[in-house]
């Protein structure tokens, strides 16, 4: 049985981060599946393996833990396999980065479809969706990112918080044309480090699967469908 466990749909979205991570450290895992999740979210809070209102869920089997928020899965994963950067500011800066992707799938999926994507509602967001973008490149060229070389937080090799800022973008900009050509205008630095990072072995290979898996799919229901009719050309 591998060491891992994880609960999520079966689309990329906000479980591919999870996905990534263990792929990148080289981690073995099994998926719950669609029906396995529904079970535990429609039975009683005493039966889950970690209380939670919707997954991801991990549960790391060997160390008899389960851990649900992927922002705190991330963590977890990036202090017990060692993924985590030396200093503080660099723990933090690598949390931040986390934590702004969660923000930005939020964003993008309308907070989970509490509205559909159309024309006026895109070009309204587009300008916020750009900043974001500007975010994650002023970043990088602090720590000294350029477009052939270097990374978002520096260091000599790709780390946890390439990985996310790779998930997060390349997992996008696969699916959705105009945030692809919106990526590479406004943050092409990072539009970069995407392509390296996501050509890693272990990640390319993800992506593959994810592809043969999930199809176009990025989320599920009348929020993706409104994002494969609005965002792409």
């Amino acid at each position: 049985m591998a060491d891992y466990e994880l609960l999520y749909w079966s689309a990329p979205f906000r479980g591919q981060f999870v996905r990534a991570v263990l792929a990148f450290a080289g981690k073995d895992w099994t998926e719950g599946g669609d029906s396995k999740i529904s079970r535990l979210m429609g039975g009683p809070v005493e039966a889950m393996p970690v209380p939670f209102m919707g997954p991801p869920v991990l549960i790391d089997h060997k160390a008899d833990v389960a851990i649900a928020e992927m922002p705190a899965i991330i963590l977890y994963l990036g202090e017990t396999l060692n993924l985590m950067r030396d200093t503080p500011e660099l723990r933090a800066m690598t949390m931040k980065i986390v934590n702004d992707a969660n923000d930005v799938i939020d964003e993008i999926t309308l907070n989970g479809g509490d509205h559909m994507w159309s024309e006026k509602r895109w070009e309204e967001y587009k300008p916020r969706l750009a900043k974001w973008m500007s975010i994650w490149e002023n970043t990088g060229q602090r720590y000294g990112l350029h477009q052939d070389a270097g990374h978002i937080l520096g260091g000599e090799t790709a780390g946890l918080a390439d990985v996310i800022t790779a998930t997060l973008w390349t997992t996008m900009a696969e699916r959705f044309s105009k945030i692809r050509h919106l990526l590479e205008s406004t943050a092409p630095m990072t539009a970069a480090l995407c392509l390296r990072v996501s050509a890693l072995p272990p990640l390319a290979k993800l992506s593959e699967r994810a592809r043969n898996d999930y199809g176009d799919a990025y989320a599920g229901g009348q929020i993706g469908a409104s994002m494969a009719k609005i965002l792409n050309d």
